[in-house]
């Protein structure tokens, strides 16, 4: 994946190869997009409001986050919110409710760390339909559903479509899957609600259609064998941190621990890569994200640290959030 994802940055041969297989996907996703905008395939509506956080790029940009911020923002609202997600990486057939002593390699790192920071219910499923249905089945007072990832899930009716684009990394090559990063064309982002541009570094290119800002950076940091202590980054000892994360876009971890002046040496795995005792130190040093941290608290080092992540979306957002709530 982080080949694929250095390859989408730009044009090159391999790119250009691929462009009539990327075509071909370009055409099935548009048919399949005006089926359901035409009505020929049929939306359900789940009877709670829907809102869908999600991207028309492969990879990380930023979407878990967000979820995270929205289901305490709305929690503060005085809404019930739940969460359902496909469950990227995890083994689980049908739909199951993550709990949070579910095992990250049945249910997905992501929608672990959701429920774990939240509280809230959460469902993983391929079908979001199913999931969601399965949702309200086992949490009645759950009042407002939010979709981790889902954007060109269809079937499932929306109330609110949240796109999120990377600063850095914006639309790559701005080319069809598999020649580049898109799943659907940049004309897309038109059609949502909102765009969150999600900035993490110095990096904030031009985007295609007009944005929302959110910030993202490290807040503190914790002792896996010890989460209850947590420290700011500054605080903690100095020496040769070994920064290591398999996220979708692994530059943005290392961006935010450099912009808090952390001296460490980079390790990048893939995304949602299943972490191995020897993959890491054991007597090492290490720093990494909290998705990373729920697949190594079972033979975490005892100087392996967690950093968790500060989500700040610009006031402006919020205030047409709450105007939307409000309609």
């Amino acid at each position: 994946m982080l080949a694929l994802q250095n390859l989408w940055t730009r044009s090159s041969v391999i790119t250009v190869f691929l462009l009539p297989l990327a075509a071909l996907f370009s055409v099935v996703a548009t048919l399949r997009r005006l089926a359901y905008r035409h009505g020929w395939l049929d939306s359900v509506c789940v009877g709670v409001p829907v809102i869908i956080v999600g991207n028309i790029t492969a990879g990380g940009s930023g979407k878990t986050p967000l979820v995270i911020w929205l289901a305490h923002w709305l929690r503060a609202q005085g809404y019930r919110p739940g969460v359902v997600s496909r469950g990227y990486g995890g083994t689980a057939r049908g739909c199951v409710e993550v709990q949070p002593h579910s095992l990250p390699a049945e249910v997905g790192d992501e929608p672990l760390l959701i429920r774990v920071k939240t509280g809230a219910p959460v469902v993983v499923g391929r079908d979001r339909v199913a999931a969601a249905r399965t949702l309200l089945a086992r949490h009645p007072g759950v009042d407002v559903i939010v979709s981790d990832d889902g954007l060109q899930h269809y079937r499932l009716q929306r109330d609110l479509e949240l796109a999120v684009v990377d600063a850095a990394s914006g639309l790559g090559n701005g080319w069809p899957l598999p020649a580049g990063p898109l799943r659907e064309p940049a004309s897309r982002l038109e059609s949502v609600e909102a765009v969150i541009r999600v900035v993490r570094g110095t990096k904030q290119p031009n985007q295609p259609v007009a944005t929302w800002r959110a910030d993202y950076s490290a807040g503190r940091a914790y002792r896996l064998r010890a989460p209850q202590e947590k420290r700011a980054l500054r605080d903690l000892p100095a020496g040769d941190w070994l920064a290591a994360t398999g996220i979708g876009r692994p530059e943005g971890f290392f961006d935010m621990l450099q912009a808090q002046g952390v001296r460490f040496s980079p390790r990048a795995f893939a995304d949602h890569h299943v972490f191995r005792p020897q993959d890491l130190p054991a007597d090492g040093a290490v720093l990494m994200t909290e998705k990373d941290a729920v697949k190594c608290l079972a033979f975490a080092g005892t100087d392996w640290w967690a950093v968790e992540l500060d989500v700040a979306p610009e006031t402006g957002f919020i205030d047409w959030l709450s105007a939307r709530f409000k309609r």
